[in-house]
């Protein structure tokens, strides 16, 4: 079955065939959707639906989007639904200094990582979440992931996300726990 996963950043896709080997995963690029669609929600919950939602009214294809980032309780939440733009430009380096400039001389690190999960598949709307409870760390350690990987060690782990191997995060990782709840939804439909 082809599932269409609202996002053009190539690296998510395949993060995620990985975790849906049953699936053909493709995305907005590969529809040859290039619409500009306003996440102008105030939850990830919204946002995720904001997208599939308008994917799946512009082109009846089964559709699912996802909405995630890091939330700072020291930050009252910050950077949340902003995590992809918190300093203003989109650049992760960027976000990561941000976070760690306003979290000096802070000692409650405690953050988690949210995904949310839309699916439209059928005309029928369905929502997923995962949560990985973890903490913020001082100062940028390892080389893999992406975004605030650099900064986020997961409870229970010694390793943050960008020391981790792939294989490893993806296990565990917030994307990892929608999508598996995503999966055992959509093995229903093989």
């Amino acid at each position: 079955m082809k599932l269409v996963f609202a996002t053009h950043n190539q690296h998510k896709v395949e993060e995620v065939q990985k975790m849906l080997p049953d699936f053909e995963i493709v995305s907005l690029t590969d529809i040859g959707f290039h619409d500009e669609i306003e996440e102008t929600g105030k939850t990830f919950e919204e946002n995720a639906t904001i997208k599939a939602e308008a994917i799946y009214k512009a082109t009846g294809l089964n559709v699912f989007s996802d909405d995630s980032g890091i939330t700072i309780e020291a930050l009252g939440g910050a950077p949340g639904i902003y995590s992809a733009r918190y300093a203003g430009t989109g650049n992760g380096r960027d976000n990561i200094d941000k976070v760690l400039l306003n979290m000096e001389g802070e000692t409650n690190r405690k953050a988690a990582f949210v995904c949310v999960i839309c699916l439209y598949i059928n005309g029928e709307k369905k929502i997923f979440e995962g949560i990985v409870n973890g903490e913020v760390l001082h100062q940028i350690e390892g080389e893999n992931g992406f975004g605030y990987d650099p900064i986020f060690k997961p409870e229970g782990y010694d390793l943050n996300f960008a020391q981790m191997p792939l294989s490893e995060k993806n296990k565990i990782s917030h994307r990892a726990l929608a999508i598996s709840e995503l999966k055992k939804y959509l093995l229903n439909f093989l």
